[in-house]
């Protein structure tokens, strides 16, 4: 096998808080989908935004991951370490003629009749598309702009992106009308996520991006950036994520389900890894299993066959009382 055949997947958490058991699904199911390949894992900590700058925190994931089974070949990378690497990006891009400054604020999105986006966001109506340079000025003087990247018209080919997911399948987005023009750097000067996984999948040699379902809609618009940018895009899989009964998605707010609670009610890692292994059909439900005892069996027709959410209800939370 050659170097380029490699797979090479990552994790990629925020260290926003603990991890929870919904992050631990998302990187169970990357980690197995590399080292079921032979292939290798980089761990990045996307620690962009200033609020989610802890080291503290990173350090927790960190071993929550250790504590997991899962290991990794390359990092931790550091996201607040790569700003120069993100300004050439957005250099490139300017140079291009492919960005503009926009004043919108998300209040005023929000507000505005105009469609969303399957990740919630306003299809972006080009409102600061075509500024005069002394309207920008102007602007400028009172509040800084945001950065967006045009993208095609819609009848233009070169908008509609077409990929396979791993889980999912065939997909089809034209950007124009599924998002619009789309921000690669904030008003705040804080490069944008869109651009900056594009940026680091690229340089780390990442060829397969597994994560939850939620971000499905963020694959057309990545892909298009790695192209500008001249790199080949990753392959796409992404997993159901964890919810209550209710169907609200688990966050790092309930505490009773990051690793840390577990781990302090002295819950083995067997009986988490096992727990999500079974909820994604890749074993019997009710088996405890080691993260490295389930490579020779992870299955990426599993998943597709589980596309559906997994609720956390009782009999799971009973898997996992300790």
């Amino acid at each position: 096998m050659s170097e380029k055949d490699v797979v090479r997947g990552r994790f990629a958490p925020t260290p926003s808080g603990r991890m929870h058991l919904g992050n631990a699904f998302s990187a169970l199911m990357a980690w197995l989908s590399a080292r079921s390949a032979g292939g290798e894992m980089v761990l990045r900590i996307e620690d962009l935004d200033p609020r989610a700058r802890s080291r503290e925190r990173a350090e927790a994931l960190i071993d929550d991951l250790a504590w997991l089974g899962l290991d990794w070949d390359l990092g931790p990378v550091f996201q607040s370490e790569r700003g120069v690497r993100y300004d050439a990006a957005l250099a490139h891009l300017a140079d291009a003629g492919l960005t503009y400054p926009c004043f919108c604020t998300r209040a005023e999105l929000h507000a505005a009749s105009a469609p969303h986006a399957s990740d919630g966001t306003p299809v972006y109506p080009g409102t600061c598309r075509d500024l005069s340079p002394d309207e920008v000025a102007r602007r400028s003087a009172t509040r800084p702009p945001a950065t967006r990247l045009r993208v095609p018209d819609a009848d233009d080919p070169t908008g509609t992106i077409e990929f396979c997911d791993l889980a999912w399948g065939p997909r089809r987005e034209v950007l124009a009308r599924e998002c619009g023009d789309f921000l690669v750097r904030r008003s705040d000067g804080v490069v944008a996520y869109q651009l900056a996984v594009v940026v680091d999948d690229a340089e780390m040699g990442v060829t397969q991006v597994v994560r939850g379902r939620d971000l499905l809609g963020s694959c057309a618009r990545q892909i298009y950036l790695a192209r500008l940018l001249g790199h080949e895009p990753p392959a796409f899989g992404h997993v159901p994520l964890l919810v209550a009964p209710d169907g609200r998605r688990l966050s790092k707010r309930e505490r009773d389900l990051d690793l840390g609670a577990l781990r302090e009610r002295g819950v083995r890692p067997e009986r988490v890894v096992g727990t999500l292994a079974g909820a994604a059909g890749l074993i019997e439900p009710g088996t405890d299993a080691s993260a490295s005892e389930l490579v020779g069996v992870f299955s990426w027709d599993a998943l597709a066959a589980r596309r559906e959410d997994i609720v956390v209800d009782a009999a799971l939370l009973a898997r996992l009382a300790g």
